[in-house]
């Protein structure tokens, strides 16, 4: 169903020759230091032999990690590939359940941590009988031989929310992650003089693929600031050696916040120092006009969006240097193929809503032990996105998403079925729907409407303090509506657009920010 062949010529994973390339070169600052390439290289070898021992080759076992982004989280993913293992990053925000669901579902053979994160996975793994590293054993360990990887080989599992409720693994191979990041050092111009600030979360594409993946690929620096804070963003912002800076919506709008409480005098080095950047990012999320055009008078910089999926990578994208047209997404990177097609799978006019759907060398290989699900994601080879777009002058103007139950907030991609799978446990709740609402901040802000059982009360402060012990901060609700009873069709399903419609007329919801 997919292309998995790389646009290299090489037939086996070229990334750590290439970092031999550059040894003596910057590779990655974080607060603990700054490392080279050769260090890098050097500290993956390190925690590739103690994931090997006396094996020759994991053969794709799943490796799952957990890492505050930095140099650490670099050498234990490349650890992990030089190793034949599958890279399983989890995220550090997330509560014990979703990481014990990640470890159930990946099948993974054994967990490496961080002293800092280690408190937070070793229960989880020991119920699992799951062995774990530290981070800071295996980057001691005595250097043993490697295998050759070949590019067909799956490489990493990152998890995103489905319609079917429980998040679903995204696997791609060496060979998908090489064809994403070769497209966008190609559209975006990455040279190894560039040098880009971090300030992403590191198990989802954006922070792996866009930032780090391209910087190491190409011989640049990668400065990690984490965790995010605005203030430090700016005063980093301050020195002239920046090249590059991608974030998403919900980032640019606190730090355009961050920028109004300043003095004028802090605001003219703030300003100054993004105009000696070349570019600026904005993915993930829709881009609102108004923070675009915010952000425009405040840095000078016209803010490139893009669009991609956890399964595609990027697929379309504004151009570099041409104009860029606020609140569309461009065209199609180099190397992907981007269709539109309707519900009887005819290719419309240009000005006709339409599904996205996409082909190349980016797309993923597989939903990890789903086959019905990924052979329903394709259609004659194209990979179905499930998002509406428009096409306006030749660039993509996004409208939505053919699957309501999909809620993008601050960046995350998050599942409203999942979420409501969770709330159903409370002891207060008989019913619930969860949906997306807009919101110019965050995208859409989780909110839940609920049925509630006989005398029971619920406030939203209570709600999300229960839910941040079961759901990744991101997916806790932040508006609350309660009602009698849930509108449902003549079916007897809850119908969605009319939830959405009683949380933009009610006004005695509870809403949090």
């Amino acid at each position: 169903m997919t292309n998995n062949k790389g646009r290299s010529k090489s037939s086996t994973v070229t990334w750590f020759d290439q970092a031999r390339q550059h040894a003596d070169r910057i590779a990655l600052i974080d607060a603990h230091g700054t490392w080279t390439y050769a260090q890098l290289d050097d500290a993956a070898t390190r925690v590739a032999s103690a994931l090997l021992g006396p094996e020759a080759d994991l053969q794709e076992r799943r490796i799952a990690f957990l890492v505050a982004p930095g140099f650490e989280y670099a050498a234990i993913q490349w650890g992990i590939w030089r190793a034949g293992g599958v890279a399983v990053p989890l995220g550090l925000m997330h509560p014990p359940p979703e990481l014990a669901y990640a470890l159930d579902d990946a099948q993974v053979s054994s967990v490496l941590a961080d002293p800092a994160s280690v408190d937070k996975i070793r229960s989880v793994g020991n119920e699992r009988s799951l062995p774990i590293l530290l981070t800071t054993d295996a980057l001691n360990s005595p250097l043993l031989d490697t295998p050759p990887i070949e590019l067909s080989r799956r490489a990493m599992m990152l998890y995103t929310s489905g319609t079917t409720g429980k998040p679903k693994a995204v696997v791609t191979t060496h060979a998908n992650i090489q064809a994403q990041v070769e497209s966008l050092v190609e559209a975006w111009a990455w040279s190894r003089q560039d040098h880009i600030l971090h300030v992403l979360p590191l198990h989802h594409i954006h922070g792996i693929i866009n930032v780090l993946g391209c910087a190491l690929w190409i011989g640049a620096t990668c400065e990690f600031l984490w965790p995010f804070d605005a203030k430090q963003v700016w005063q980093r912002f301050g020195h002239s050696d920046l090249t590059l800076f991608m974030a998403v919506p919900t980032i640019y709008a606190k730090l355009i916040t961050a920028w109004e409480n300043s003095s004028p005098e802090e605001r003219q080095a703030m300003s100054r120092g993004c105009r000696q950047m070349r570019l600026m990012v904005s993915g993930s999320a829709a881009l609102p006009v108004s923070t675009l055009e915010r952000w425009k008078s405040i840095s000078g910089h016209v803010l490139l969006e893009r669009y991609g999926m956890t399964e595609i990578g990027m697929a379309l994208s504004n151009p570099l240097e041409d104009r860029r047209a606020p609140g569309h997404v461009g065209a199609a990177l180099p190397g992907v193929q981007v269709r539109r097609l309707d519900e009887h799978g005819q290719a419309p006019e240009p000005q006709t809503p339409a599904e996205i759907e996409v082909r190349g060398p980016g797309v993923f290989l597989e939903y990890w032990n789903r086959p019905r699900e990924t052979q329903e994601a394709f259609r004659n080879g194209w990979f179905r996105t499930g998002d509406v777009a428009v096409v306006e002058n030749g660039a993509y103007r996004l409208l939505g998403r053919t699957r309501v139950d999909i809620i993008k907030t601050g960046g995350y991609k998050v599942s409203a079925l999942e979420i409501e799978e969770v709330l159903r446990e409370h002891a207060d709740i008989s019913e619930c729907a969860v949906v997306g609402i807009a919101d110019t901040q965050w995208g859409q802000c989780v909110s839940a409407c609920l049925v509630l059982v006989p005398q029971a009360t619920l406030t939203l402060d209570a709600l999300r303090d229960w839910a941040r012990q079961r759901l990744a901060p991101y997916k806790v609700p932040t508006r609350l509506l309660a009602v009698r009873q849930l509108p449902r069709n003549t079916m007897g399903k809850v119908h969605k657009p009319t939830v959405t419609r009683l949380f933009n007329t009610d006004p005695n919801q509870a809403t949090t920010t």
